[in-house]
């Protein structure tokens, strides 16, 4: 018995890497989405009908960092979220693109609404 240990071969290490596979859950059409956008374009993010013109980044790279601390209950309601949005609706998300629709609507509902807004009425202002 050979007490000879067997590395893998330089072809074996060095082997180009494999091209990302797009996410299935891009090509779910949206309602009220276009046709012919891409996966991952940003094309598929509508706004809703009452939420202004403003949209969330969506599936993209994103350059800025923001780190945002939250409680252990706050932890678990967005992971419930995102879990119910998967069971319910078939939406399937992750943390982060939770967070950012839900930043851009209530900057939106901000935007139009103004002082009446929710945001502004639960951050208390006058």
């Amino acid at each position: 018995m050979s007490r000879r240990v067997t590395l893998p071969g330089a072809d074996e290490l060095f082997r180009p890497t494999p091209v990302a596979v797009p996410d299935p859950t891009d090509t779910v059409p949206q309602p009220g989405a276009d046709s012919h956008a891409q996966p991952g374009d940003g094309a598929r993010e509508q706004p809703d009908e009452d939420d202004g013109s403003r949209r969330s980044s969506g599936r993209v790279r994103h350059d800025e960092k923001m780190t945002v601390y939250v409680t252990a209950d706050e932890l678990f309601d967005l992971e419930t979220a995102r879990l119910s949005l998967r069971r319910t609706h078939g939406v399937a998300v992750d943390r982060g693109r939770l967070v950012r629709e839900a930043v851009a609507i209530c900057l939106a509902d901000l935007d139009q609404r103004g002082v009446d807004s929710l945001l502004a009425r639960r951050l208390g202002a006058p």
